[in-house]
């Protein structure tokens, strides 16, 4: 895929010289832009998703009348949580000697 280019930004000189003195060693101007501009894309996406899910949750909710109680919809994320924790704690286990 050929690559695009993203229009030029204007910035006031402070806040140039801001971003200039918080590069990593190595890394370029053109890097953390284009970095900080997919760290965007990617959050506004994930905004964009739970916004669609909560509009389907309320629709849903306002044709069937069912809820659920917070403290059972904590508990079932909170054991998500954990369980997913617990799936990453045993692959990053030092191999044995």
């Amino acid at each position: 895929m050929k690559s695009a280019i993203l229009p030029p930004v204007h910035v006031d000189p402070q806040l140039r010289a801001d971003l200039e003195s918080v590069l990593s060693e190595g890394e370029t101007l053109a890097g953390f832009t284009e970095a900080s501009v997919r760290s965007a894309v990617q959050h506004r996406l994930a905004q964009k998703e739970l916004s669609a899910r909560a509009d389907a949750a309320w629709v849903d909710y306002r044709s069937t009348g069912v809820s659920y109680p917070v403290d059972e919809v904590h508990a079932e994320l909170q054991a998500k949580l954990e369980a997913r924790r617990a799936q990453l704690r045993g692959k990053c286990r030092p191999a044995s000697t």
